[in-house]
């Protein structure tokens, strides 16, 4: 693990798996969802170095191991630091291993700080991988439909439930071990919150800066609530191409909720998405 200071004095701490007795081909760089911590991408990860990538993933500012107080707790503007820190990390990654792709992977909470950083940074990677993700404008327009309760509405869909985490996975020995976890299963921050809630999420539903030859891949559950049963990532999907994009792959997993790379199929899951990775580009 290594460290590097933000900004604003924070301490982001940067977990990281390196292939073996080779140079690395590529970087891919992991953005983790709320709630949650860059350790729970070990298994990614290491199939990924076992194919040659430099894999780099940060605990975001108010998880994990950059928890400086309060688990969810941004700080101020902690939002936009938060995608910051990734851009950071990315020109970081660049000097330490020069002349090679990077590919920015976002999951969940990280896939929509990918969707801003691709606003004004795309220029910094070379392809994007949104996983578990949606849009995010109507995505809360949903939650506050239903009174706010994020993560109660998410689960509700579940019934009966065994546990507060079902809409997770149908793996339930993930649901355990995320339920069980201190640093998993809280909130941002109500201020942080309501940045992306609003102001974000209004930027996030017009990509219009978004270079359209950026590779995309989309990668989502059928029973993700936060798609709504498709709705909101099939429309990200026609902003996008909306908005001009060319190289678009769009794949859906049947019966998957939201953590898909802790799914039970996610060798599948992740043998797709190294495959997407390690292909060779079209001229």
């Amino acid at each position: 693990m290594s460290t590097f200071t933000s900004s604003d004095g924070t301490v982001i701490h940067v977990r990281e798996w390196l292939p073996v007795d080779q140079e690395p081909v590529g970087i891919v760089q992991i953005a983790h969802g709320m709630g949650e911590y860059a350790a729970r991408y070990s298994h990614l990860a290491e199939r990924l170095a076992d194919a040659g990538y430099a894999v780099y993933a940060p605990d975001h500012r108010g998880h994990g191991h950059s928890i400086t107080g309060t688990p969810g707790d941004l700080g101020e503007n902690g939002w936009n630091l938060l995608v910051e820190d990734l851009v950071t990390l990315t020109r970081l990654l660049r000097v330490k291993h020069t002349g090679i792709p990077v590919v920015l992977f976002g999951h969940s909470l990280g896939s929509f700080a990918v969707q801003q950083y691709i606003l004004e940074h795309s220029g910094l990677v070379d392809d994007v991988v949104l996983c578990g993700t949606t849009a995010v404008d109507q995505l809360f327009a949903m939650i506050a439909e239903a009174d706010g309760d994020l993560l109660g509405l998410f689960n509700a869909r579940f019934q009966p439930t065994r546990t507060t985490a079902d809409w997770l996975s149908r793996d339930e020995a993930q649901v355990d071990a995320y339920v069980a976890h201190p640093w998993c299963g809280f909130d941002l921050d109500p201020a942080n919150m309501t940045q992306l809630a609003t102001v974000a999420a209004e930027r996030l539903s017009k990509p219009t800066t978004v270079p359209t030859d950026l590779p995309v891949y989309v990668m989502v559950g059928d029973r993700d609530p936060l798609n709504d049963n498709l709705r909101l990532s099939d429309l990200l999907i026609d902003r996008y191409r909306e908005a001009g994009l060319t190289d678009i792959t769009y794949r859906v997993y049947p019966g998957a909720r939201h953590e898909i790379l802790n799914e039970i199929n996610r060798d599948e899951v992740e043998a797709d998405l190294i495959a997407w990775i390690t292909r060779v580009p079209s001229p």
